[in-house]
Formats: C-alpha cells, structure tokens, sequence
C-alpha cells in the first residue's frame, strides 16, 4: 500500500506549519523505477523539517519524496523528468511514461485540494492565516563549506508577499527569531506553494518560505543533531505569539 500523501495536525489557532519535502517514501513504481540510492535522495530532501514544524499546533507534513512529485515547483514541472530538473541527478532508470507521470500528478493534486480546505477552514474560523512553509538547504557543496555571507542560518523568502500589507509581521517574525542569523530573500526567494498561497488568499493569508541552513544535521551523512533541531523548534514557537498579534494588526 502506498504511503500517506500529507499528516495533518489541525490545532488551534490562525498559524500553520507546512514541511512539504521532509517525506522520504515512495509509491511502488517509483522505488523500482528510481536510479538513486537513498542517500542520494535524503540529500536534496528535508529531513527533520517536520520536527522544527512540530511545535506548531496546525502542521501539514508530506510523508512523499520530492523525487516523486515535488510539491514545490509549478505543476508542469512537478516531476524530474530530466538530470537538468534534479541538480544534475540522473533520477530514473527509464523515462517515466506519461501514465506514470500523470499519477505523480495526481499526488499534487491531492497535496493541493488537501491545503486549500484546510487554509479556507483557517480563514473561516480566524480570518486569516499565516503559513510557515519549513524547508532546508545545503550549504557543503563538494564537501566545502560555503561562505556565511551567502549563507544565513535561516533564510525567509518572500518575493511573493505583498509587503504594503505584511510587512510588519514579516520584520516581527524574523526580530523574534534573534539573535539567530535571519535575512530576507538572500538564498532564496519562495517556492510554487508559498506563491500559490499568496496568489490565492492576497489579503487573508501570508506565506513565509522559511529555508534553514542544514546546520542541524550533517547534510553529508544525513546524521542528525537533535539538541540543534529542538532548538530551532522551540526558536519558530517563540514567534507564535508575535506572528498571532501581528496578524490581528494586518
């Protein structure tokens, strides 16, 4: 049976986490169809991203692989169906046939239809929402370290939140995640999920693109460092009350 799409956790409250790349399974055609071991895989995954998310009583945790269907590009572009989609990964033994692919669509799909009702649900009840979209990165390329100035430990991207209406929040959101090193749009700018949000809810909903420097984990052995990772958690529900008085301003 295939894995779960998406864990939900609907708690109280207007704010909600999403970790859409922590999930490392695959439905059966893709592991056999698959060209890359699992350590090839848990590299340009997120791993441990849901456990940063946890503390956030409102959590949408996607337990598939990106190298299935990544929920963060656009829909067209979905799937890696060529080495130049995937970091120079050659991911399949075989093209993936169109039938295949539209499966993997249907994944998307369904991750989509999920967020929508449970986004409308927080508007409904609260009026509005923010997301915190968790995700990771690499910053040890051929095994070298890249310089910090490029690097922050916690990046937050925001190309696609109107700032005439969030910007306050945006500025208290990273001010109470202090004295980590927080900088706006620097590595990254947002994914299709957090465009899409801020497309679909422009005046009721903020999606934040939060990427955190994989200090937390050796992104090289995919061991993790759990007193690092508790931390981080503990750091995002420490923005919670001022993400909440923020939002009520908006």
């Amino acid at each position: 049976m295939a894995p779960p799409i998406v864990l939900i956790a609907e708690g109280e409250g207007p704010i909600l986490a999403t970790a859409i790349h922590d999930g490392h399974d695959l439905r059966e055609e893709c592991a056999r169809g698959t060209a890359l071991d699992d350590a090839a895989r848990l590299r340009e995954e997120d791993p441990f991203t849901a456990r940063i998310a946890a503390l956030v009583p409102t959590r949408l945790v996607v337990t598939r692989s990106r190298f299935e269907v990544d929920l963060n590009r656009p829909r067209d572009k979905a799937m890696y169906a060529r080495p130049e989609d995937a970091w120079g990964l050659a991911c399949w033994r075989e093209p993936p046939s169109p039938e295949m692919i539209e499966r993997s669509l249907a994944v998307y799909d369904e991750f989509y239809a999920t967020l929508d009702r449970v986004l409308r649900a927080r508007v409904e009840r609260y009026g509005k929402f923010v997301v915190l979209d968790i995700h990771s990165y690499n910053h040890r390329r051929d095994g070298k370290t890249a310089p910090e100035i490029e690097n922050p430990e916690i990046n937050v991207g925001t190309e696609s939140v109107d700032r005439t209406r969030w910007g306050g929040l945006i500025d208290r959101f990273c001010a109470d995640l202090a004295p980590l090193d927080v900088r706006e749009n620097v590595k990254f700018k947002g994914g299709a999920m957090s465009r899409w949000i801020n497309a679909r809810f422009p005046t009721t909903g903020c999606a934040l693109a939060i990427e955190f420097k994989k200090t937390f984990m050796d992104e090289l052995t995919g061991v993790p460092d759990d007193d690092r990772i508790a931390a981080l958690a503990r750091a995002i529900a420490n923005t919670l009350p001022g993400l909440g008085e923020s939002l009520r301003a908006c």
